[in-house]
């Protein structure tokens, strides 16, 4: 082992996960994949090893402009950020929890142009860089619709074995609820509702409906003769009775975010 990299191990070994900052983590970890030493990476960037070693030890705070300057002369694709910026996943990711797959990584060797020292690529390696390809199968963006179904925004989940909340990730969304008539349902207007997909009428849950007026939030309440009562509460509880054969249900709503005034 190289005597400054046996010096850049030595100088981290005091690392402790909580203290450290999250976009250090992140040059930290796609430095070790590569088997860069802090000297050659500084080089590159026109830093000091010292610098580089501080930020990622997280003795110093880096702005996000000079830590993409870092993670690019490292080899980090502009593509490796269509998906998720740096906030995101500085933000939302264990950084440590993706140790085992770095080390595991490093027992394959990275071929180098040593004489750039930099990383080329190597189609039997990991594709891009370790924290995107680790969160790309963790996270997703889910997108927030209005009642035109016109993407306004996003929010990130988490995806557990390709689903959240139970359904395949790419088909649940976010509906902004459009006005007060779910209000004693505790849903206000503009409050985020988790939709999964559903077509059948669920009893006591609240359900997304198309209707010749557009789409609407309602809470179900099964009735016999294969009807529903379709319930809203704004300044008084009201019910209409539905066929379910006259239903066209979107889906079922999860998980409720909204602000605190």
């Amino acid at each position: 082992m190289p005597d400054d990299m046996r010096k850049d191990r030595a100088r981290n070994g005091a690392r402790k996960g909580p203290l450290m900052s999250r976009l250090g983590d992140l040059i930290h970890l796609e430095r070790t994949r590569q088997g860069l030493t802090a000297k050659q990476v500084a080089r590159k960037c026109g830093i000091s090893d010292k610098y580089l070693l501080e930020v990622e030890s997280g003795k110093r705070i880096i702005a996000d402009d000079q830590a993409r300057r870092i993670l690019r002369s490292m080899g980090m694709k502009e593509q490796t950020e269509a998906d998720f910026t740096l906030d995101d996943i500085a933000s939302t990711v264990d950084l440590q929890s993706a140790l085992p797959r770095v080390q595991q990584a490093m027992k394959k060797p990275v071929p180098r142009d040593d004489s750039k020292g930099a990383a080329t690529d190597d189609k039997s390696g990991i594709d891009g860089s370790i924290w995107l390809d680790a969160l790309s199968s963790v996270l997703k963006h889910v997108p927030v619709y209005n009642a035109v179904m016109k993407e306004i925004s996003h929010r990130l989940l988490p995806v557990n074995d390709g689903k959240i909340e139970g359904a395949p990730a790419d088909k649940v969304f976010y509906f902004s609820a459009p006005d007060n008539a779910m209000r004693g349902f505790r849903v206000q207007r503009g409050d985020l509702v988790l939709i999964v997909p559903a077509t059948a009428p669920v009893d006591g849950a609240l359900m997304l409906l198309e209707t010749p007026i557009g789409k609407m939030l309602r809470v179900i309440k099964v009735m016999p003769r294969f009807q529903v009562m379709l319930q809203t509460f704004d300044q008084a509880f009201e019910g209409e009775i539905a066929n379910v054969a006259d239903l066209t249900i979107i889906g079922r709503g999860v998980r409720l975010e909204a602000e605190l005034i």
